[in-house]
């Protein structure tokens, strides 16, 4: 090759570079732009996209082989504030844009009709504003995710028909979209997913819909769709998910019998009536099947499950008829039964009791007989409810039901038990409910009972049952219900017992040889028999007199005494306290310990009593007193290395927003924290009860960030997440000037530790009203309980309503209350507190929004304290006085901005 050939490829090569390099600086200076435009949001998101280095090295960043970049993806990288569309659309070869799950805000501008290659468009899971983005130019395409993107207005289907030859997933459930579906739908005949799930849908599912036969998911659930399934629906052959759940449809199923394909069918929550189809019975892949509330009748067809790896079925709420189709477990995979609340006959096939897989068996409420199978009470996985109630089964109950030691339900009520209750349920470390009244259960309650440590509803009534009330019943430490009546229990009823704030009234009722000395509808308690009755009142009138005598000659002791020292005698009964500090005190155990009395009692929970404690200089302490509840004190003594490490791992918690703990004092048989003395009370006294305040807005959310934030702090701050387990507004404390402080975080834990128990994931946790709904079938606590819990919280403030209220519904939360509200179209403005002021209600929406993120019922589809937080403070409140913001009273939820 001569000397200029090479001279010409070198500059040639020159040349090409250049280019490259000049189409490279210009993505370049687009992608700088756009962080320079969210750095403030996350710095850390985009540290890797600096000035000097290659964009297509850049964290989210892909180029193709011309050095041009074709996509970004920078979801789930906590990304708050407006998003620079203007500019984006200058990357020329942008094929791809992901922004989803984060909390960017703001409009979409019409630019987005020049990025004319964008393939696939992910704007879901955010906060964006204004009307739904026009999408007429994009013509290729393919994918498109606007689920929970919170644009409003109506969706522009028109927008669609350019690309409908390509269009083959698309999202746009949870984006308040109204009006009905329409006939052109049926152009988009690539479409292999569509979801329109959760927003205010009405009108019929149009006939044209049965043109998408290439559809193998459709999802339109939560709407308010009516009429009946399309004809024609069956040549949807395609279709291995379907879920029309929880709208107005009526009609039978026929048009369903022909999906030989289905893996997953929700038709729950409708008007739907008739029979299952036969052919379900001979489906090979269907695998889950949800058909609960409806009007169904007839056999659930008895082939069922046998040919697929069945794992769930719920048809409760029916009036279906026949027997329980036996090989709904023959795979082993089965999770869950449940066909409450129908008129099914015969018994419980004996193929269940092999099913090792079966978490949750609910069957009460039917016409059921025989006697169970004896291997179903022990099956080693049932981690949810055991219900049987409210049927016709006979037998006794086995030992094995102590082996499902993570059973958190069992209720058998209204059946024909009888026999024992054996000792072996005391193995139930983990149970919360414990139903069997009205039976014929006889013999004695079992001292063993006192071993269940998280048993909160307890109801023997209405059996045979005799002998003494055990004292282990008193000591369970978060008993809250309790009905022994209508037995023929005798005896003293335990002192424990009659000091507990407990939710039924008449629970002793119905027992003749029961006596107490402090409940007046009982037999007062005497101490010798009848037969020697005029013996025992001469005794006891020699007893009275003497006393009288011994006291006169004290009187004038007594009386010079001080009422204080009275109660150092009582409460340093105990030789020994050991006082382990974890902040700097001007007090010693003494000031504290003789502080705990009566008078000075501020508060009684699940967690112990709460004292109010003044020092002699003034200055203001909470003291909650935590005692043993097991009559085996040693797990509880200071010396317990669990009780140690878990108040060590409070102490160690330093933040604005999670409230002091200065030390604690241990003796053998009970504890006491010292905390820091909040004057305002809790968020639930301000809220709901007598020393309730006029709240404002700008208070509330100050109370929603900071809370927020002591969350975020616990779950996010260590090397591994400090669980609260019982998140409440009784839980958030407020300072003199209403600054939140999360408490009790950790103390069911703690309580737990005490009595022996180191499964802390399976800790009794919550209040109700506040439990996650995971927890009625699974007894394992994590951090996303603690968001739904403070989901409700967030509903709390904006609706100034408790979390169960008649209103609501029987057995229905606030949760389910708004939902109703949203679905039904009714303002959602009506739901806001009436004290709250008519310029603060569009921003009380915004926050109501977060609320129901936070609630949703799949855990991982709620978000992390972290973007809770970033949700919240981009909700934060225009603080302009004078101005008034009016909205129409109709605004819906579509409009949040």
């Amino acid at each position: 090759m001569s000397p200029a050939s090479r001279n010409f490829g070198f500059f040639f090569s020159l040349l090409v570079l250049s280019l490259f390099s000049i189409v490279s600086s210009d993505d370049l200076q687009v992608l700088l732009k756009i962080k320079s435009s969210l750095l403030d949001s996350n710095p850390d998101a985009l540290d890797s996209w600096k000035p000097t280095s290659n964009p297509c090295t850049f964290a989210g960043v892909t180029c193709n082989s011309n050095r041009s970049v074709t996509e970004i993806d920078l979801s789930r990288r906590n990304l708050s504030g407006n998003f620079p569309f203007p500019f984006l659309c200058d990357l020329t070869s942008l094929e791809k844009l992901s922004l989803g799950f984060n909390s960017l805000s703001g409009p979409v501008p019409s630019d987005m009709n020049n990025c004319t290659k964008l393939k696939y468009l992910d704007l879901g899971n955010n906060f964006f504003s204004g009307p739904f983005p026009d999408l007429s130019s994009l013509t290729h395409l393919q994918y498109l995710y606007l689920n929970s993107s919170a644009f409003s207005g109506t969706f522009p289907w028109k927008s669609l028909q350019n690309a409908k030859e390509l269009l083959t997933w698309l999202y746009l459930s949870n984006c308040s979209i109204t009006g009905e579906i329409p006939p052109r739908i049926g152009d988009l005949t690539e479409l292999r997913s569509l979801e329109i799930s959760d927003s205010f849908l009405t009108g019929v599912i149009p006939p044209e819909i049965v043109k998408l036969n290439k559809l193998w998911r459709l999802e339109i659930y939560n709407n308010n769709l009516t009429g009946k399934i399309p004809p024609g629906f069956g040549i949807m052959t395609n279709l291995t998910y379907l879920d029309i759940s929880t709208n107005s449809l009526e009609g039978d199923l026929s048009e369903l019998r022909s999906l030989t394909n289905l893996i997953s069918l929700q038709l729950f929550e409708n008007r739907l009536t008739g029979e299952i189809p036969p052919e379900f019975g001979e489906f090979k892949y269907l695998v889950n099947l949800s058909l609960y509330t409806n009007k169904l009748t007839g056999p659930i067809p008895q082939g069922l499950g046998s040919l697929a790896d069945f794992d769930f079925i719920d048809a409760s709420e029916n009036q279906l008829t026949g027997p329980i189709p036996p090989d709904m477990c023959k795979k082993g995979k089965m999770t869950a039964v449940l066909l409450l609340q129908n008129n099914l006959t015969g018994s419980i096939p004996e193929t269940y009791a092999d099913c090792l897989t079966l978490e949750r068996f609910r069957v009460s409420d039917n016409s059921l007989t025989g006697t169970v199978p004896v291997k179903l009470w022990g099956l080693p996985k049932m981690l949810g409810a055991l219900n049987l109630a409210f049927n016709k089964f006979s037998d006794e109950l086995p030992e094995e039901i102590g082996d499902v030691e993570a059973l958190t339900k069992v209720e058998i009520n209204d059946n024909r038990f009888s026999g024992e209750i054996p000792s072996s349920i005391g193995k139930l470390k983990g149970l919360s409910s414990l139903k069997m009244q009205s039976n014929g259960f006889s013999g004695s309650i079992p001292e063993a009972i006192g071993s269940c440590s998280a048993l909160s509803d307890l109801n023997m009534a209405e059996n045979a049952l005799s002998g003494e009330i055990p004292h282990t019943v008193g000591s369970l430490p978060t008993l809250n219900a309790l009905n022994l009546s209508d037995n023929k229990l005798s005896g003293k009823i335990p002192e424990s017992l009659t000091s507990l704030r407990l939710s039924l009234l008449d629970l002793f009722n119905g027992n003749p040889g029961l006596c107490s000395m402090t409940i007046k509808s009982l037999n007062r308690c005497v101490n010798s028999p009848g037969s020697r009755r005029g013996d025992t009142r001469i005794f006891v009138l020699c007893i009275v007199i003497g006393s009288l005598i011994l006291l006169a000659s004290l009187v004038c002791f007594l009386y010079l005494k001080k009422s204080e020292k009275k109660e150092r005698r009582r409460t340093l009964r105990h030789e020994s306290w050991s006082i382990k500090s974890f902040r700097k005190m001007n007090f010693t155990e003494d000031d504290i310990i003789d502080s705990i009395k009566e008078e000075n009692l501020i508060g009684r929970g699940g967690c112990g009593d709460v004292y109010r404690v003044v020092l002699s200089d003034g200055k203001e302490l909470a003291v909650k007193h935590i005692r043993s509840s097991s009559s085996d004190t040693k797990n509880f003594s200071s010396t317990s290395k669990e009780f140690e490490t878990e108040v060590e791992t409070l102490s160690s918690i330093r933040h604005l927003n999670v409230v002091k703990l200065y030390c604690s004092i241990t003796s053998d048989d009970s504890s006491l924290l010292v905390y820091e003395y909040m004057p305002n009370g809790s968020l639930y006294d301000m809220l709901h009860t007598c020393k309730k305040s006029n709240l404002g807005w700008e208070t509330r959310y100050d109370i929603a960030l900071g809370a927020a934030k002591g969350l975020e702090y616990l779950h996010h701050g260590y090397e591994r997440p400090v669980i609260h387990r019982d998140v409440k507004s009784s839980n958030i404390l407020l300072d003199e000037s209403f600054k939140p402080r999360i408490a009790d975080f950790g103390l069911a834990k703690i309580l737990q530790t005490n009595n022996g128990d180191l499964h802390s994931t399976h800790v009794v946790a919550g209040t109700y009203g506040y439990i996650a709904p995971e927890y009625g079938y699974s007894s394992k606590v994590n951090e996303k309980c603690d968001v739904y819990s403070f989901g409700v919280v967030l509903i709390e403030l904006v609706t100034g309503k408790k979390p169960i209220e008649a209103e609501f519904g029987e057995s229905k939360d606030i949760v389910h209350w708004v939902s109703n509200k949203l679905k039904s179209k009714e303002s959602v403005m009506e739901i806001v507190d009436k004290k709250i002021g008519e310029m603060y209600r569009e921003d009380a929406i915004k926050l109501l929004r977060v609320a129901i993120l936070c609630t949703a019922r799949q855990p991982g589809l709620r978000p992390t304290m972290r973007s809770v937080v970033h949700m919240i403070e981009d909700a934060e409140p225009c603080r302009l006085m004078g101005i008034v913001i009016s909205k129409e009273s109709d605004v819906k939820i579509k409009e949040i901005s």
